[in-house]
Order: C-alpha cells, then sequence, then structure tokens
C-alpha cells in the first residue's frame, strides 16, 4: 500500500519534515517514491509548501495520506 507521509530531516530540536510518497513496508525515514512537499513547524507560522498536482495525482492513484498528512493538505488549502 502506498501511502503519503512525513519524513523526519533537521537535527536534533530542529525538525524538519519533508511530505513524501512511500510504501507503507519502507522505513518513516527510508525510501521514498516521490517527494511532494515540505513542512517546517519551528518557523511562526508553521511552514507548510505541497505541490497540490501531485498530492492530487497520487490520490487518484490509490495513495492514502496519513492523518497528519490530512490535516496538513487541509491547512493548507488543498
Amino acid at each position: 500500500m502506498v501511502k503519503i507521509r512525513l519524513r523526519r530531516d533537521g537535527g536534533k530540536k530542529s525538525p524538519y519534515y519533508t511530505i513524501v510518497v512511500a510504501d507503507s513496508r519502507y522505513p518513516a525515514d527510508g525510501r521514498f517514491i516521490e517527494k511532494v512537499g515540505t513542512y517546517n513547524p519551528m518557523k511562526e507560522p508553521a511552514e507548510i509548501n505541497i505541490d497540490s498536482d501531485k498530492i492530487a495525482e497520487w490520490i487518484k492513484k490509490g495513495a492514502k495520506p496519513t492523518d497528519t498528512v490530512s490535516a496538513l493538505i487541509k491547512k493548507a488549502g488543498v
């Protein structure tokens, strides 16, 4: 099953997340299929960059976003 989920980047106490499309069998910070956005919670307000065309394309193909990514998509207005 293909999921749209967060991948943690950044250093200790300064997280930065990449929104990726990945097979659910891969580790959370491991291999992924495609990068579709970023999320930086350390900025005020939190910075969300999402490629809406790629997200829509992957959802059409059957990819399921995680709860957190669904919330970020709604917050970004996609």
